[in-house]
């Protein structure tokens, strides 16, 4: 087995979705797989589009978006290395991907094929547990998103979103995604998420300089989020 093979092996390895495979389920993953390597905001695949594969992220950073009937982005997730995502596609008659997927950043990914895993799993009870497991644990997600999205102010997501991402032994942190992107991400329009920062801001809660964000005040903060 060449190096980039072995790699590209104990990547899969390393997964939750694939880590009760053995060596033999493992190398036939491999062989039923392709690489793709994206460019900075490259589509990988468009809503609508019949599904083959589904991935698992080895470097860099995709979004799964929808575009709106007025031409708003809403990222509905973010997966990073070794994620994966689009799995749960599979199961359908007639799959066709319900989102869109571009790259964040330079990103290298791998997919599998879908039809030849779904055949795979008739002897892999383990695994299919996993990706049960997956699958309820993304739902009960996408159900708490939506109860944030339809119940609670802009404001609240915003300082949720910060108070999620800082680290708890300190109070500066960087921003590993553009403003635009975030602001997609929690719904708000990139205008609408500069004016809660500047107000933020304003009232002394925090600071920013570029993409550094510090918390001055971490208890207000809290007062304005879901936590």
């Amino acid at each position: 087995m060449g190096q980039h093979n072995q790699e590209i092996i104990d990547a899969l390895k390393q997964s939750h979705l694939f880590s009760s495979l053995d060596e033999q389920q493992l190398e036939r993953v491999y062989s039923h797989s392709r690489i793709v390597k994206l460019e900075d905001g490259q589509l990988l695949f468009a809503q609508g589009e019949d599904v083959d594969y589904f991935y698992l992220v080895l470097s860099g950073k995709i979004k799964l978006f929808r575009v709106s009937p007025d031409g708003q982005e809403k990222i509905i997730e973010i997966v990073r290395c070794g994620g994966t995502f689009a799995e749960a596609l599979m199961f359908m008659d007639q799959p066709h991907y319900p989102v869109s997927s571009a790259a964040l950043s330079d990103t290298v990914v791998v997919g599998i094929d879908a039809k030849d895993f779904k055949a795979m799993l008739w002897d892999s009870v383990d695994t299919c547990l996993l990706l049960l497991g997956d699958m309820s644990y993304r739902l009960r997600k996408l159900v708490y998103e939506i109860d944030v999205l339809t119940l609670h102010s802009g404001t609240c997501r915003v300082a949720s979103y910060l108070l999620q991402h800082a680290p708890d032994d300190q109070d500066s942190f960087e921003l590993e995604n553009a403003k635009s992107v975030i602001a997609a991400r929690l719904s708000v329009k990139p205008e609408t998420f500069s004016r809660i920062i500047k107000n933020l801001r304003g009232e002394g809660v925090i600071s920013i300089q570029g993409s550094k964000i510090t918390i001055h005040n971490r208890e207000a903060l809290k007062t304005y989020s879901l936590v």
